[in-house]
């Protein structure tokens, strides 16, 4: 397994950690709520998507339903603009 690309959230372009995680990488995206910072990781298996947060495991069945996961979350730049 290749190496994670790590990056705060808002720091890559939407379409960049699509591209990582459909070329089989896992993105880390480092979030900040309050004062308590945290790691998401996103990744593809080849058929489901996940978003792994400190909390719970989304899994989302669709390209189209991992970008909304993006978009809504925020670990994209410009993601709210897509």
């Amino acid at each position: 397994m290749s190496n994670p690309l790590r990056a705060s959230a808002g720091e890559l372009e939407l379409e960049a950690i699509m591209s990582a995680i459909q070329d089989g990488r896992r993105v880390v995206i480092t979030t900040t709520t309050g004062r308590t910072e945290s790691e998401v990781i996103l990744r593809y298996d080849g058929s489901v998507y996940y978003c792994d947060t400190p909390t719970r495991l989304h899994r989302h069945e669709s390209e189209r339903d991992m970008r909304r996961c993006i978009r809504k979350m925020g670990y994209g730049a410009g993601a709210e603009d897509a």
